[in-house]
């Protein structure tokens, strides 16, 4: 387009100009040839009126040349000169308007400064050449950008088309100059470059391709760009137009077929398309992109070719299939986790062909307690042990997963009936036997037949944990394995009937009841009553009263002991109040607390808060607490416990003997009393004074500063047993049972130290 534009300015506008240019400047030459002719005829009068009508002519034609040479679109200008010098013009003969306004300068600036003083330098070194070669005739004419300095410093960047023009006379040298601003054009251009370039440093540093292709198919390349290399190993060339391979042959054979599809719904759409699929490069590593493109279509509304990016997205599907494993699989033994048995459950029964599926628990949670004797990699290395025999037993059928720290689990479908359920539990326990017998690690093995159609994953899972656990009760029995019934089910039902109301009563609703009784304790040098223990129970409508020993686990399994835990002491220390008032001011209110209570950030400064709230005196109140709690960490236990025996409370360590506290530490603990379990003081029922420890434990106390309590006294042998070893305070049923608030404070009416002492009286044990 730009090489016509230039021809037409040569063939039109300078044939215009010089024909114009020629009849006006050779004027003297027609005129003279006129009056020869005219003198020669001797005809005065046809020598005047040929005269008058060669002049008219030149007026006609001057004007009109003056029309057009003004009124030009492009600037023109017309030199001679009677030689060219260094480029120098001598004399501009004459420009036109439009030339002074794309030059910036007038007519009389540009005789004096000529063409080579208003050119920029670095394009006048270009154009000596040229216009050298048109003075010499070298050339007819010559096309030029270049760009002119205008006066205030700034360019215009003109397109010129220069040509000799005769204008008669002497002069040396005659051209004429065609001037067309391009200034606008020069800027999109170098907009246009600077796009390109652009685009080629983007395209050159893609993490992949970009890519023009035809829609066949074999994708057949017409465009690539250079990072086709870095993504599949081919060169460019040995890519387009199918000179080595197609591009369809480096899509892996496994996703080519959808590919074709995707892209062809997309067209048929008219979408985009977008897609995730692997390619082969050229040394066989198998690597994911993501391409994304669209179809471009012709003037008949078909899709003939095809273009867009594709990019390598291999990283990103390696960190995706780590974090798949990862929340699969457990990291410690390399085998899957719960979530990935879930997910297995919720897809039992749902496809075709469905087959019987059961669970079999491994419950190794006593290795507990080997834990925190010998260390956490102690535990761990056993597990890896473990995780390796089971493993060992696993079949196509079966799935083997840890869905817990000590509970693996085999999924298996399609089993032959109970007996090869039980004939895997056998080998399992066989397994084990042979390096956890030697540990003392016990195990238990429970068994959950769960059908064609499953069920829902975590009931199934709660299930089977049930069963494992009781089946670890069961260790060294004949049977090391136990299969979930309905007696179960039905347990499980209660369990959570009791967790539910338990959990409403805690959110300050439901129908059931959480209350207090208090049973007596006492002194048995005068038989007074030195105090009350507070025992929780619950009453739920629908099951009756419910025992402590069964609910309070629940509690502290579901941490709904925290929040009832509070509402127990409140109502504890309002019983304390009621006795104050009452006039019983020297008697103490014993509290029993779960280790989760104790053990919550905050507990003592907020139980001695909430004595102050209540206004009662600390001393009246003692901190029951189980021994067990001390063989975890007593030093945290004692930190806990050192500020609320500074206020004056009691601490109790209840159930003593049956834990597992140190003898060594225990005149270290923050205790003031032991409370003698029920299990010492029922043997004093049925045994010889000579074979029971009761006595050695109530002197251990002793030597130990500690008072001490004994637990469930219910006859006459056991208190009199109790008395002639020196033990100090007493409770059971023998004086009272657990007592209502109102029958409490009955009992404490009608009380006499007279009693206990004929209960003593003089017998012996």
């Amino acid at each position: 387009m730009r090489q016509l534009l230039i021809h037409g300015l040569e063939a039109e506008s300078i044939q215009l100009i010089q024909s114009l240019l020629g009849d006006s400047l050779t004027v003297r030459s027609v005129e003279r040839q006129e009056l020869e002719a005219a003198f020669a005829g001797d005809d005065p009068l046809a020598l005047a009126q040929e005269e008058e009508a060669i002049a008219s002519s030149i007026r006609e034609r001057a004007e009109r040349f003056d029309a057009i040479f003004g009124q030009a679109p492009i600037g023109i200008t017309i030199s001679h000169g009677l030689s060219p010098g260094n480029t120098v013009i001598d004399e501009i003969l004459t420009v036109n308007p439009r030339f002074e306004e794309i030059v910036g300068y007038s007519k009389e600036q540009l005789l004096r400064l000529g063409w080579s003083g208003i050119t920029h330098p670095e394009d006048l070194e270009r154009e000596r050449e040229p216009f050298r070669r048109l003075l010499a005739g070298e050339i007819g004419s010559y096309t030029l950008e270049k760009r002119y300095v205008r006066p205030d410093g700034s360019t215009v960047w003109a397109e010129i088309v220069v040509a000799p023009i005769n204008v008669g006379g002497d002069d040396f040298y005659n051209h004429i100059c065609l001037v067309q601003d391009i200034s606008e054009r020069k800027m999109i251009e170098r907009s246009l470059k600077e796009s390109e370039r652009s685009k080629g440093v983007l395209l050159s540093h893609l993490p992949g391709m970009a890519y023009r292709c035809k829609n066949d198919a074999d994708w057949t390349m017409l465009y690539i760009s250079p990072g086709c290399e870095r993504l599949t190993g081919y060169t460019v060339e040995s890519l387009l137009n199918n000179r080595e391979l197609s591009f369809n042959e480096i899509v892996a054979p496994s996703h080519t077929a959808q590919v074709h599809r995707e892209w062809q719904e997309a067209i048929a759409g008219g979408r985009s398309y977008s897609g995730e699929y692997e390619i082969i490069t050229k040394d066989g590593e198998r690597k994911w992109v993501w391409e994304l493109g669209q179809g471009i279509v012709n003037e008949d509304g078909k899709v003939e070719e095809l273009e867009g990016l594709i990019l390598s997205i291999n990283y990103r599907k390696h960190v995706e299939a780590e974090l798949r494993y990862h929340s699969q699989h457990d990291l410690a033994t390399g085998l899957y986790n719960r979530r990935y048995l879930e997910e297995l459950l919720k897809n039992q029964g749902t496809g075709r062909g469905r087959e019987q599926a059961a669970l079999v628990a491994v419950n190794l949670s006593n290795l507990h307690s080997s834990a925190m004797t010998y260390g956490f990699l102690y535990s761990q290395e056993i597990l890896k042990n473990v995780a390796q025999q089971l493993t060992m037993l696993c079949k196509p059928s079966y799935t083997l997963s840890v869905i817990h720290e000590y509970q693996f689990v085999f999924f298996i479908q399609g089993y032959a009936g109970k007996g090869e359920l039980k004939s895997l539990a056998n080998t399992i326990s066989e397994e084990l036997s042979t390096f956890l017998a030697m540990e003392g690690i016990g195990w238990g093995i429970g068994i959950l037949e769960i059908g064609q159609r499953g069920g829902d994953a975590q009931d199934l899972i709660r299930k089977l944990l049930v069963v494992s656990e009781q089946a670890l009760q069961r260790w060294g029995s004949n049977s090391p394995y136990l299969f979930f019934d309905e007696q179960m089910e039905t347990q499980l039902y209660r369990e959570e009937q009791i967790t539910s109301e338990l959990s409403a009563i805690a959110s300050g609703e439901g129908n059931g009841r959480l209350y207090l009784l208090y049973q007596p304790i006492i002194t048995i040098a005068d038989g007074a009553v030195a105090g009350f223990e507070a025992l929780v129970r619950l009453d739920i409508p629908t099951l009756g009263t419910i025992s402590p020993l069964e609910f309070i686990p629940m509690a502290e399994k579901t941490k709904l002991i925290i929040p009832l835990g509070e509402s127990i002491i409140i109502e504890a220390l309002r019983f304390l109040d009621t006795l104050n008032k009452q006039g019983y001011d020297n008697l103490t209110v014993s509290i029993n607390i779960s280790a989760l209570q104790l053990l919550k950030q905050g507990f003592s400064p907020n139980i001695l808060r909430t004595i102050r709230a209540m206004g009662v005196d600390a001393e009246n109140i003692c901190l029951e607490i189980t021994e067990s709690i001390f063989a975890t960490n007593y030093q945290e236990i004692n930190r806990i416990l050192k500020p609320l025996r500074n206020a004056g409370i009691k601490i109790a360590i209840d159930d003593f003997g049956t834990g597992y506290s140190s003898l060594a530490r225990e005149r270290e603990l923050e205790v003031d009393y032991l409370k003698i379990d029920k299990f010492f003081v029922d043997k004093l029922a049925r045994i010889s004074e000579g074979h029971s420890i009761t006595s050695d434990i109530i002197s251990m106390a002793h030597k130990l500063g500690h008072c001490t309590i004994a637990e469930g006294v219910e006859e006459e042998r056991q208190l009199h047993y109790l008395k002639k070893y020196g033990c100090d305070m007493l409770q059971g049923y023998l004086f009272a049972k657990p007592l209502s608030e109102e029958h409490a404070l009955g009992f404490l009416a009608s009380h006499s130290h007279s009693e206990v002492e004929q209960l003593l009286g003089d017998g012996e044990v």
